[in-house]
């Protein structure tokens, strides 16, 4: 019988930090993908200053988790 605990929980807290890290970055290469091809230009200025933030945070949270072994 398979377990029934979900992938995620089952990972030690590290990899799922890096996981987690790695899907972001790839979201926020998408929204800029997306800003840079004109898409919601109305909220141009405010996508671009998220995705900034987003870059930091991704950066900083990178920098704070245990180097891979």
């Amino acid at each position: 019988m398979e377990s029934t605990t979900p992938p995620e929980t089952s990972s030690p807290p590290e990899e799922a930090a890096s996981e987690l890290i790695q899907q972001l970055e790839q979201d926020r290469a998408w929204l800029l993908e997306q800003i840079d091809r004109g898409r919601w230009s109305e909220f141009r200025l405010d996508l671009a200053a998220l995705e900034r933030e987003l870059g930091q945070l991704l950066r900083r949270a990178a920098e704070q988790r245990p180097a891979d072994r």
